[in-house]
C-alpha cells in the first residue's frame, strides 16, 4: 500500500523592501494607517529636502552680554551700511558685529521691548522707523536715534507701522483707528482712517501689511488690516483723502490671530501669510474660500498640531513667521512659555519646505523672535542673540556632547499585506555624513510610538582623495560626504512597521536618503 504523501508547509521567506526617506514630511492630519509611505508621524530636526532628509543646522551665540529677553530684532537697511539692533524691555543694543555688546544705544526712554518697525526712504535719507504703543516713536538714520514730530494723534499710542505706497501707516493701540502721514515723510500731521464702520465684528485693529496682487494689468499693492476678531479689511488706492483714488475692496472673516503677538502677517512670494486660528493661511486662497476650504492653509498637512498649539499658546508672545529663502524654508515660531520675567523661553518651530510645501518641526531653538539679516536668520533669546543655521550644533562652546537631537518615526507601512503578521529582522539606513554620528534606530510595529531605539553601527568609509585611491576599490569623496549602509538587527512582530531613527549629529552633517527593511511574512494571527 502506498504511503500517504506528507503535507507540505510553506517555508518562511524573508523579503526586502527599500523605503525612501520621508521627504513627504510630517503628517499630523491623516490617520496613522493611511499615511503615504514617504510621510512621517514625527519629524523633529530632520528637514525634508527634495532628495533627502537632512539634520538641521545649529546656531552660535552671536551677541552676548544683553540684560533680559530680546523681544525685537530690527534690521536697518540703509544701502551699504546695514545694521542689526536687539531690543529688550529697557534697552536697545547694536548687534551688527559678533561678540559681547557694549553700552546700550542712546535711544531715550524705553519701557517696552516689543516694537514694530519698517525701513523707509525719503528725500532726506533712509530711515528705520519703529513704534511700540507705549513709548515715543523712534527713527534711525544710520547714525542717530531721534523722536519724530508727529501731530494730530498721541504718537506714543501708535503700536504698529507699515510702509504702504511710500506712506507710513500706523495702528492706534486698542482702537479701530488707522493713521497715516504724508507721502515720503517720517513726521508731520497724521490723518485718520477710522475703521469702526467697516469692522462688523468690532474688536481692535491688530496688524497691517501690504499685499501685492497681479490682476493681469500689472502689480497692484493692496492695504490689508486684520482685527483682533479675525476680520480682514482690504483697501485699494494711493490717497486715502481722495474718494476717487481710495476704495474699500472688501471685508472677510478669518480665525482670530494669536492674542499674544501682533506679528501675524508675513509677505511670502506674491502673497500675504496670516497666522490665525485657521492655521497658516495664504490670503489669496483664504479670501476666495471664505473659511469653507481648510485645504487652502499652507499648514493643512499639520493642521491638527497647529490648532493644538494655537489653542494652548495663543496668548504667549512670540508667534511669527520668518522666510529663509537661502535654504527654501519658512519657519513658524511657536512660543510654549513666552518671554517670562527671567526664565529662558521655550519654543519650537514648524518648518515648511517652500519648494515642496512639506513640513517638519525644529526643537532646541528657544527664541522669542527672529529676523533675517544679510540673508541669514538671527534669533533673540534670553541674554543673547544667536546666528541660526550656523554650524551643526546648538552648543556654542567646544563641548558638543549635548547638541541637536534629530528624531523621526516614518509612516507605518503594511508592505503590501495589510492583514498578515510580519517579523522584522533587519534594517539598513542609508545615510550620508562627514563623520561618525551617534544614531539609534528600531522598527516600531502596529502604531506603537514608544521609543525602543537601540544604538546602530554607522561607520562611513573614509573617502579617498582624487588620484590617490585604487579604482573600483576605494571610496571617492562626494562633497565631503560619504555613504554609510550597514545592516542592523532589529526586532518586532506586527502587521505594520515604521522606521524610527534618533541621532545626535555632534557637529556632523547628516543626510538620510533611504532605508532597506527585511521581514518575514507570517499568518493572520
Amino acid at each position: 500500500m502506498r504511503a500517504p504523501a506528507r503535507k507540505q508547509y510553506p517555508q518562511q521567506v524573508s523579503k526586502s523592501v527599500s523605503l525612501p526617506a520621508p521627504i513627504g514630511g510630517w503628517n499630523s492630519r491623516d490617520v496613522l494607517s493611511e499615511m503615504d509611505p514617504t510621510d512621517a508621524v514625527q519629524l523633529d530636526n530632520w528637514f525634508p529636502a527634495t532628495t533627502s532628509v537632512m539634520a538641521r543646522y545649529g546656531y552660535t551665540r552671536w551677541a552676548t552680554g544683553i540684560t533680559g529677553h530680546v523681544t525685537t530684532l530690527m534690521a536697518y537697511t540703509g544701502g551699504i551700511a546695514n545694521k542689526l539692533f536687539a531690543m529688550t524691555a529697557s534697552a536697545t543694543y547694536n548687534v551688527t558685529s559678533q561678540g559681547a555688546v557694549g553700552a546700550a544705544e542712546s535711544f531715550g526712554t524705553q519701557s517696552d521691548g516689543v516694537w514694530s518697525y519698517v525701513n523707509t526712504a525719503t528725500p532726506g535719507g533712509n530711515y528705520l522707523f519703529c513704534v511700540n504703543g507705549t513709548d515715543d516713536p523712534r527713527t534711525y538714520d544710520g547714525t542717530t536715534w531721534a523722536v519724530p514730530a508727529i501731530t494730530g494723534v498721541t504718537s506714543s499710542t501708535l503700536v504698529w507701522v507699515n510702509n504702504h505706497k511710500n506712506r507710513l501707516w500706523f495702528i492706534q493701540k486698542n482702537t479701530l483707528k488707522a493713521w497715516y502721514l504724508p507721502t515720503l515723510s517720517i513726521a508731520g500731521a497724521a490723518s485718520l482712517q477710522d475703521m469702526s464702520s467697516v469692522a462688523r465684528s468690532g474688536g481692535a485693529l491688530w496688524a497691517m501689511a501690504s499685499w501685492t496682487v497681479d490682476a493681469g494689468y500689472g502689480v497692484d499693492d493692496l492695504a490689508v488690516w486684520i482685527t483682533t476678531n479675525g476680520e480682514v479689511i482690504v483697501y485699494r488706492g494711493t490717497d486715502p483723502a481722495s474718494i476717487a483714488s481710495w476704495s474699500l475692496v472688501g471685508v472677510w472673516q478669518l480665525g482670530s490671530p494669536p492674542s499674544g503677538s501682533r506679528r501675524c502677517l508675513t509677505k511670502f512670494a506674491g502673497d500675504l501669510l496670516v497666522i490665525c486660528a485657521d492655521g497658516l493661511i495664504p490670503l489669496s486662497g483664504a479670501l476666495q474660500s471664505s473659511r469653507v476650504q481648510p485645504q487652502v492653509a499652507l499648514s493643512y498637512k499639520i493642521q491638527w498640531a497647529v490648532s493644538e498649539s494655537l489653542s494652548a499658546y495663543s496668548s504667549n508672545f512670540g508667534w511669527e513667521t520668518i522666510y529663509f529663502p537661502a535654504e527654501n524654508q519658512l519657519w513658524l515660531n511657536v512660543p510654549v512659555t513666552g518671554d517670562g520675567a527671567s526664565a529662558v523661553p521655550t519654543s519650537y518651530q514648524y518648518v515648511m519646505n517652500t519648494i515642496t510645501k512639506n513640513w517638519c518641526s525644529y526643537s532646541g531653538m528657544n527664541f522669542n523672535t527672529f529676523e533675517l539679516f544679510n540673508d541669514v536668520p538671527y534669533g533673540g533669546g534670553y541674554g543673547y542673540v544667536a546666528k541660526c543655521w550656523d554650524g551643526n550644533t546648538d552648543n556654542p562652546t567646544a563641548d558638543i556632547s549635548s547638541g541637536i537631537t534629530v528624531n523621526v518615526i516614518q509612516a507605518f507601512n503594511y508592505f503590501g499585506n495589510r492583514g498578515l503578521l510580519k517579523r522584522f529582522t533587519m534594517m539598513r539606513p542609508m545615510i550620508y555624513s562627514n563623520g561618525t554620528p551617534s544614531i539609534a534606530g528600531s522598527i516600531n510595529v502596529d502604531f506603537d510610538l514608544t521609543d525602543n531605539t537601540a544604538a546602530l553601527a554607522v561607520n562611513p568609509p573614509a573617502a579617498s582623495a582624487w588620484d590617490s585611491g585604487t579604482w573600483d576599490t576605494s571610496v571617492w569623496g562626494g562633497g565631503d560626504l560619504t555613504l554609510s549602509r550597514q545592516w542592523q538587527s532589529v526586532s518586532g512582530v506586527g502587521t505594520a512597521g515604521a522606521v524610527r531613527l534618533k541621532a545626535q549629529p555632534r557637529a556632523i552633517v547628516l543626510r538620510w536618503v533611504a532605508t532597506d527593511v527585511v521581514y518575514e511574512v507570517g499568518a493572520i494571527l
